[in-house]
């Protein structure tokens, strides 16, 4: 007597999830569901813009300026005249000081004053000038005081030069708080990214019980493979997704240029948490796609299943509020505690990255929640297995025997040429 061969997990597994991935992307809802957060994007990147250009008269930063009486006029001169030529923002140049010969002005003091607009001070004279400010308003007008200088100073014969530039630090306290609001914006977009996308997997399990192609595919392969399969395979159509709508995202931010705000640079770099932040995505997805995976294996209804699913999506709102709320406590018992839970642990390690600099934790807590991911999954199939295949019972075995004769029938429908071989004499002696 042939024996059925052992199929591979592994192997299944991608055999569903390409199935499964195929049949979503090439469908024509999965244009329209592309399209939905397209319009979010567009709206708010107009809104931002339009809102930066409505704030730009009233909040224009100020560009403070403390040079010799004499060299006043024709610097403001030339940056009448170059408004239209100068790149980015150009500020607005406000007097500080008129000095006299031989006289000095402490920049960092006026810069320490209660002057909510003023962004930098401009100092020494035309042919050496000084630019003080932060780091990145230094930066931004460096050039531009440089370009000024030397058209407050034409035909002169003395070239001018680049401004000399004193940096004035952000404290410790500034840099924690741009960090911090770092932190919860990487924390607030995973979640809705989240919430968004991992639904599909319920709807997705839902639909193919209702046709019974569910149970078809349980007979065929093994259940934590069917399970894996459909999990990575709308982990795929997610990862498209977002493609799709950073690319968009990207382009508005290029268009909006320096009229959409800025957050600060987290602690690991901008790559580095980018990186982190597409890895924790996939992680919080499948933590919790594989719950609504277990919950779908119990629901026999679209009904049951939103009755089922509302709690979880309740606890998860209680999971993502339990982590905003350690943000402010690194390295506390809360922290680690939201650390330690599985379906708040990549939020939590979200924001340390946006935090900290240490790269060690990270490895253990996706280990951790990647461990975790399995056993849900382990426990999804075990449930479905006795609550739908109903395996032990004789009704149970009836219905093994159905579906594995109906399998045998369907393969080639769903499979295609895959390698997946049912031999129905071996289920009926089994």
């Amino acid at each position: 007597m042939t024996r059925t061969p052992r199929f591979r997990i592994l192997g299944s597994a991608w055999v569903v999830a390409r199935r499964d991935f195929v049949a979503v992307t090439l469908s024509k809802t999965f244009v329209f569901f592309l399209l939905g957060p397209l319009f979010m994007i567009l709206v708010s990147g107009l809104a931002g813009g339009i809102g930066a250009q409505v704030r730009q008269g009233m909040d224009r930063p100020q560009l403070g300026v403390a040079l010799p009486a004499g060299e006043i006029a024709p610097l403001f001169a030339a940056h009448e005249a170059m408004q239209d030529q100068l790149a980015g923002p150009v500020p607005e140049l406000v007097v500080l000081a008129r000095l006299a010969p031989g006289e000095s002005f402490d920049a960092k003091a006026a810069l320490g004053e209660n002057r909510p607009r003023l962004a930098a001070v401009f100092t020494g004279t035309l042919a050496t000038p000084r630019l003080t400010g932060t780091e990145e308003r230094v930066g931004q007008w460096q050039g531009m005081v440089a370009t000024l200088s030397a058209a407050a100073r034409e035909g002169v014969d003395t070239p001018a030069v680049a401004p000399a530039t004193e940096i004035v630090a952000n404290s410790a306290a500034k840099l924690e708080r741009g960090r911090l609001a770092t932190a919860q914006a990487g924390q607030m977009v995973l979640f809705l990214l989240t919430m968004l996308l991992a639904g599909m997997v319920l709807s997705n399990l839902v639909e193919e019980k209702g046709n019974k192609i569910i149970e078809v595919l349980a007979a065929a392969i093994p259940l934590d493979a069917l399970f894996l399969g459909k999990l990575f395979a709308m982990l795929a159509v997610s990862l498209v997704g977002i493609a799709v709508w950073f690319s968009v995202g990207a382009a508005v931010v290029m268009a909006g240029g320096s009229a959409l705000p800025v957050l600060p640079v987290p602690a690991v770099g901008w790559p580095l948490f980018l990186a982190l932040g597409l890895v924790y995505f996939a992680m919080a997805y499948l933590l919790l796609g594989s719950l609504f995976l277990s919950i779908g294996s119990m629901a026999a209804t679209v009904r049951e299943v939103q009755t089922m699913s509302m709690p979880v999506t309740m606890l998860q709102l209680l999971v993502f509020f339990f982590a905003s709320y350690t943000v402010a406590q690194p390295g506390s018992t809360m922290e680690l505690l939201a650390v330690a839970v599985p379906f708040s642990s990549p939020f939590a390690m979200l924001a340390r990255a946006a935090q900290s600099a240490a790269l060690w934790p990270h490895l253990a807590a996706l280990a951790w929640q990647a461990l975790c991911v399995f056993a849900i999954i382990r426990i999804g199939s075990t449930v479905f297995r006795r609550s739908v295949m109903k395996s032990g019972s004789s009704r149970g075995r009836a219905a093994k025997r159905h579906w594995l004769a109906r399998g045998k029938a369907e393969k080639r429908r769903w499979f295609g040429r895959s390698t997946l071989v049912i031999d129905t004499r071996a289920g009926l002696a089994g």
